[in-house]
């Protein structure tokens, strides 16, 4: 997978693309990161991608034709003429597993990654091709967010995880939470690992921790368990 991020602030992403899953990703050739500056397709002297907003009011909003033409250059240099070009705004689709399910699918994202005080409309209108959000709050800009996003979708190649279950047992797969997990020691100050994780009984052990992430939904997330009735 290609993922593509567009921002005014390239170096915010070098440390967390090169660390931990993302790394081991991109060592395996499982995922191509590829940061633009948001600055290189601008045109005046200035370089500038933000401007006051008409109408008045508070703030900076950033110009539409930077992002048009980093997404055009995108899609022109490598090849993408269909890729998807994400838009992460607090004002889109609040983000979800099934979703991160579905974008896993793509062979290449392009992430457009605002600031300031929004992002002329003409870029969510005529560019996007969705807008997301990962929650009710507002941040300084799209660059956690899109992060956010990349770790969940890129956790989801195959290949990147050692083993295919720590994928397919996370929390919201099934639609519940997932159940709780226990390593060494078997007592830590008093409290143990319950029994039936000792028992070697896979039957047994795998009922457990079935009723376990039911009744923990139950508990913490009911809205999972209505959603899924729902639906």
């Amino acid at each position: 997978m290609q993922i593509h991020l567009i921002t005014a602030f390239p170096q915010f992403f070098a440390s967390p693309l090169g660390e931990s899953m993302m790394k081991r990703a991109s060592a395996k050739g499982l995922a191509e990161f590829v940061v633009h500056d948001l600055r290189d397709y601008t045109t005046d002297k200035h370089r500038s991608v933000d401007d006051y907003p008409y109408g008045g009011g508070p703030g900076m909003i950033m110009k539409p034709e930077p992002f048009f033409a980093g997404v055009e250059h995108i899609r022109a240099r490598y090849d993408l003429p269909a890729a998807r070009a994400i838009m992460m705004s607090a004002q889109g689709k609040k983000f979800s597993q099934a979703q991160a399910n579905l974008l896993a699918q793509e062979p290449a994202l392009i992430f457009l990654c605002g600031h300031y005080k929004g992002v002329d409309e003409r870029v969510q209108q005529y560019l996007a091709t969705e807008e997301i959000s990962i929650g009710d709050y507002v941040l300084t800009g799209g660059e956690l967010p899109a992060l956010v996003v990349i770790d969940a979708v890129v956790r989801l190649l195959p290949g990147v995880l050692g083993d295919l279950d720590s994928a397919t047992g996370d929390s919201f797969q099934t639609g519940l939470l997932d159940f709780p997990h226990y390593t060494r020691p078997e007592e830590f100050r008093g409290w143990r690992v319950p029994e039936v994780l000792l028992s070697g009984h896979h039957a047994k052990i795998a009922q457990w921790r079935q009723e376990q992430a039911a009744a923990r939904t139950r508990e913490r997330r009911r809205d999972l368990l209505e959603s899924k009735t729902d639906s």
